[in-house]
């Protein structure tokens, strides 16, 4: 089947549905430029939904001297917490302290000790580590969230999960973001101003025709033939291969396919707090109260070979992650804990760095102007996708010269109109208008749609009046809602990425949720896209 629609050229064709992506819709959409944006799969369905989930400035990135890199991560993280307050809020870190810990690391500063101190053997001394937590509480205009502070273990409550020998630790702040929903959100919002999104749909092919692209598509309705003044490569791990191959440009220009593995365990501790260790390999890895009932613990850095759909967590990477935690944990974490692991491909620039680890975490944004505009977007990190958006659209602002100026900053996503701080009072508002929400039910609610919560749910005065139950608390209403709102076409796309309730619901439940949507979706609730 062919569609055989005549297309009105857009200003800007976007081909990639993950975080930088949607995040150049939303905000080129708000300048009034009409946008298309297609993606082969579901929504952040690759790299944009396996991260560690936090909007954070990078800590460890000062041993690289980023610093620029840091201070743009640690200014977005309260502009972010303002316009998302249901899918980000602030967390707190503790990073332990041991004298007997090696770093065998070789980065800028550790170069630097070993000279001026060869003395430590390794050592990152703890006034180094108090020098960055400085930089970082100072470096972005921190208003919102607290400064560092120093914890005695044998005192504090987060110093009891771990090995007795830790007795000292710095606490710092750092930012929780959901991040397939906040994909999601910012395609929602990008669609609401006028942009056209197509999810499973895939870019066969882009060509130069005069001052236009030519972009052919394959997709639910077939073939699609659209026109841009201006193409947007944001492909994640596959931008290389979308300008060889889509676009059929010869360039010197590529990614370094970075694995980051994640393990997801019971959960191993009471408080809330997260955990920051430091490695003797020179790596950090994070331990991060989940979903209420696990921990997250993550992430890995492996140069990635063959495709980037081919990831995932190996053997060899859950036994390193939990070796890792077992140095620190009282009680040594084993594979029998693990529940879930996922695995993303990071689209690093190739800068030429010696080690996955060291390979620059900035964005870099390539103008092919040999012609039609085309943009390629390199690396990035989700803390600063607003940034890269804006500065994506500062590059071919020469090409829009109508085009309005800078709009995101602190700009409510769909759901995030209530105050940083009101989740409590919302929840509060949500359980008394429908009292047959458990506790967990109206905090999930709140937490993952804000006030469309009250939409969701609207006149239900029971769980019967919401459709049938899926298990974990998801009701058809909500299913329904994510059809028609939210792109989701599988029981995939609803569990593990708009939600990972997939942790909570039987095998049995979610081929009964698969089912129900694709009988939905044959009576005609169309998915978003449409």
């Amino acid at each position: 089947m062919t569609d055989a629609r005549t297309e009105v050229a857009s200003d800007l064709f976007i081909i990639g549905g993950g975080i930088n992506g949607c995040g150049i819709a939303r905000d080129a959409t708000g300048r009034g430029l009409s946008v298309t944006l297609a993606e082969q799969g579901d929504l952040a369905q690759g790299t944009s939904s396996a991260s560690t989930k936090l909007f954070h400035g990078g800590l460890r990135y000062l041993e690289y001297f980023e610093f620029r890199l840091v201070r743009e991560a640690l200014e977005e993280r309260e502009t972010l917490l303002v316009a998302m307050p249901h899918i980000s809020w602030p967390m707190r870190f503790v990073l332990p302290l041991s004298p007997d810990m090696r770093f065998e690391s070789d980065t800028p500063t550790s170069r630097l000790l070993r000279w001026v101190m060869p003395w430590a053997r390794g050592r990152r001394p703890d006034w180094l580590i108090r020098l960055g937590l400085l930089m970082y509480d100072t470096m972005g205009g921190r208003k919102i969230l607290p400064a560092t502070r120093s914890l005695d273990l044998t005192r504090d409550p987060a110093g009891k999960p771990l090995k007795p020998g830790f007795r000292k630790a710095f606490e710092y702040s750092d930012c929780w973001v959901e991040d397939s929903r906040l994909v999601v959100l910012n395609a929602r919002d990008a669609a609401g101003r006028g942009a056209r999104i197509l999810t499973r749909t895939r870019v066969t092919s882009a060509e130069r025709q005069g001052d236009l692209w030519r972009i052919t598509t394959e997709g639910p309705h077939g073939t699609g033939h659209h026109h841009a003044r201006a193409l947007v490569n944001a492909g994640g791990p596959w931008v290389e291969d979308v300008i060889r191959n889509v676009a059929g440009i010869n360039s010197t220009e590529g990614v370094r396919l970075v694995r980051g593995s994640h393990i997801v365990t019971r959960k191993l501790f009471d408080h809330g707090r997260c955990y920051f260790f430091q490695g003797s390999d020179g790596r950090i890895i994070f331990a991060i109260p989940y979903e209420q009932d696990f921990t997250l613990i993550g992430t890995t850095d492996k140069d990635h070979k063959g495709s980037p759909k081919d990831v995932e967590c190996t053997e060899d990477e859950r036994d390193y992650l939990l070796a890792f935690v077992s140095q620190y944990f009282a009680s040594p974490v084993t594979k029998d804990d693990v529940v879930w692991t996922y695995s993303g491909v990071r689209p690093l620039y190739n800068d030429g760095a010696k080690s996955a680890t060291a390979a620059t975490r900035d964005y870099v944004l390539s103008l092919d102007t040999s012609g039609a505009p085309l943009l390629n977007v390199f690396g990035g990190k989700i803390t600063t996708y607003r940034r890269l958006a804006e500065s994506a659209l500062a590059k071919l602002a020469p090409f829009f010269p109508a085009a309005k100026p800078a709009w995101t900053a602190r700009v409510a996503l769909p759901g995030g109109d209530f105050p940083q701080d009101g989740v409590a009072a919302l929840t509060t508002k949500l359980a008394g208008q429908y009292p047959f929400l458990t506790p967990y039910w109206a905090g999930r609610m709140i937490r993952a749609y804000g006030t469309e919560a009250f939409a969701i749910l609207g006149n239900a005065g029971s769980p019967d009046a919401l459709g049938q139950d899926f298990g974990a608390t998801l009701t058809e209403a909500e299913v329904r809602w994510l059809m028609t709102k939210e792109y989701a076409t599988t029981a995939a796309d609803v569990v593990w990425r708009r939600s990972k309730l997939g942790l909570r619901m039987t095998g049995d439940q979610i081929t009964a949720l698969d089912r129900f949507m694709a009988e939905a979706a044959s009576r005609a609730i169309s998915p978003a896209a449409e």
